[in-house]
């Protein structure tokens, strides 16, 4: 008599090797279920990502306030969906002895953080698919600490969360920070190719599942390359720092062909996890954030079809792992407002309604 096959195991998060689509979601108490609806039955999505403030749910050490995350995380799982947190900005208390408190940064004591991840995957088992460490740690606006900007010292706090977050969970992947594309050496910022090749040097691959990245477009396709300033086409009217200016870090291809390219150099076989990417546009805004004068240039249509190239590309190229939009909802968390540096990059619209690009990412087809 024949018998039903055995069912397919459900795979580990490290071990589904398949690119995923995911989108960042701005939580709220009474939308909540509303927006993981959208991302999984209408968008078609399968991850969605919660930026995790420490500063914000731990203010005073072992005092930590669960209410978003026990809103978030068992929200997503009911939904069906990955979740991936990324976690960041040390509390004052945690913060080392003549830290710049008015800027973000690492703790002094790297253990800290890593209890407080083991704290949360402890608190919902099965329910956190993937941890970021840390975010844009080449700039100091987001690791300002007394011993300055160092590849090293977040290798070291990379490798402590590493290990603290497979001592509780080993199937959840573990992404190193994304840079900020900064393609300058300031006194606030290293350029994001020279942090990087600092971060292959200081052991990175050693703890990193998937290395993070992040790239806002600017006003320039996903599949054009910083040095050819012919495939970009004549769009720019308002900022013109893609054809001016020429600069690895105008480029979305090119920035993340470069982390690539530098594992692989490096012998990893590591892929990347684009945690932000997405273009702004603020067509349908009556103004515009202050400094985005590349939003200007995008129309909605761009922003909708640039979406889609890229998620195709990312798809397709092997690069890739997984990849996060920015965003879904900040137009209506944030009423609209055209001088909240969200806005113009969220697929909905400040009254709720889809904007082209949710339309067109519905439509898109997924691997």
């Amino acid at each position: 008599m024949p018998t039903d096959p055995p069912p397919t195991p459900t795979l580990l998060p490290r071990e589904d090797r398949r690119f995923g689509y995911g989108i960042q979601v701005q939580e709220n108490y009474d939308l909540q279920d509303y927006w993981y609806e959208l991302v999984k039955d209408r968008l078609g999505l399968e991850w969605v990502k919660q930026q995790v403030r420490w500063e914000i749910i731990e203010p005073e050490r072992g005092n930590i306030d669960w209410s978003m995350l026990d809103l978030v995380a068992p929200a997503a799982a009911e939904k069906g969906l990955k979740l991936m947190l990324s976690v960041v900005t040390a509390p004052d208390w945690a913060r080392p002895p003549g830290a710049d408190l008015s800027k973000h940064g690492p703790p002094a004591d790297f253990q800290d953080y890593a209890n407080l991840l083991t704290e949360t995957l402890q608190r919902y088992p099965g329910q956190v698919h993937a941890i970021e460490v840390w975010n844009e740690q080449n700039i100091d606006r987001e690791w300002s600490s007394p011993q300055g900007l160092s590849a090293a010292r977040y290798v070291e706090l990379l490798g402590v969360a590493e290990r603290a977050i497979h001592a509780v969970d080993p199937g959840v992947i573990v992404i190193s920070g994304a840079l900020s594309p900064t393609g300058v050496n300031t006194a606030q910022a290293m350029d994001d190719f020279r942090y990087f090749d600092q971060l292959i040097a200081a052991g990175l691959l050693n703890y990193a599942d998937c290395v993070g990245a992040h790239h806002n477009g600017y006003n320039i396709p996903p599949d054009a390359v910083w040095d050819n300033p012919a495939t970009m086409g004549p769009q720019a009217t308002y900022f013109t720092g893609p054809w001016t200016n020429l600069n690895h870090s105008w480029s979305f291809r090119s920035t993340l062909e470069y982390y690539r390219n530098a594992i692989v150099a490096a012998g990893g076989t590591q892929q990347l996890c684009v945690t932000e990417f997405g273009w702004a546009t603020v067509e349908d805004l009556d103004g515009y954030p202050a400094g985005f004068e590349f939003a200007r240039d995008n129309t909605l249509q761009e922003q909708a079809d640039w979406t889609v190239q890229a998620f195709e590309w990312l798809a397709e190229w092997d690069g890739a792992w997984i990849a996060f939009l920015w965003n879904l909802n900040y137009g209506p968390q944030a009423g609209g407002d055209p001088t909240n540096d969200n806005v113009p990059y969220s697929i909905l619209a400040g009254d709720g309604s889809p904007r082209p690009a949710f339309e067109a990412l519905a439509a898109m087809l997924k691997n």
